[in-house]
């Protein structure tokens, strides 16, 4: 088998031919030995068919082995040369072939040293764009915050609008000088309160 890694093809096939010969070959003696079992196996199967024949089974398994060794090595033979045929002429670019991803490169041609510049300004930009993306994150959870505080207030608004609707129905105009009066009275009613509990406390005590 060949030695050459051949990167520039498995860069366009996807696999290395030397991987995809090597999995032929593989494929070719597993058939090759599956042929054999089956012929050996028709082979036995005759035999017990003949009374008193002397050819036993281990007889019939030399002999396949025999000449399954023999077809491998007239098959390693052939499928050598059928190897520098496919890496030759069917699995090789010629030279002068680009391939259209690599177009850029003849167009651009840089340097190691630009290309390591280049590779730089890409992590860098990288981790910029990480960045605004874990803030664009933080806006979009403060502005569902906006939200919720937007909806809690325009609830509270209405309230009041309600509120003050009640008022004008009872004869009330000014809907801050209800509530301040509202205030007043319930501080009164509270005093009131907690006058009747001392009271209260005093009248157990005597």
């Amino acid at each position: 088998m060949s030695v050459d890694p051949m990167t520039y093809e498995a860069q366009f096939f996807g696999f290395t031919p030397q991987t995809c010969m090597l999995r032929i070959y593989i494929a070719f003696q597993d058939y090759l030995f599956e042929v054999m079992q089956a012929v050996e196996q028709v082979i036995l199967k005759k035999l017990e068919g003949i009374p008193d024949c002397e050819i036993s089974p281990v007889q019939i398994r030399k002999c396949t082995e025999k000449f399954l060794s023999f077809m491998k090595g007239h098959f390693d033979n052939l499928f050598g040369k059928m190897e520098q045929l496919f890496l030759q002429l069917i699995l090789r670019i010629p030279p002068n072939i680009l391939l259209p991803e690599d177009k850029c490169k003849e167009i651009h041609p840089y340097s190691e040293e630009e290309f390591q510049h280049l590779q730089k300004e890409i992590d860098q930009l990288q981790e910029k764009y990480k960045t605004e993306v874990c803030t664009k994150q933080a806006l979009l959870a403060e502005l569902e915050e906006q939200k919720i505080v937007q909806a809690k207030l325009i609830q509270t608004l209405t309230l009041f609008d309600e509120l003050q609707n009640v008022g004008r129905d009872h004869g009330t105009s000014d809907f801050r000088e209800s509530l301040v009066s509202l205030v007043q009275n319930s501080r009164k009613l509270q005093n009131i309160r907690d006058n009747v509990e001392k009271e209260s406390k005093r009248l157990k005590i005597s």
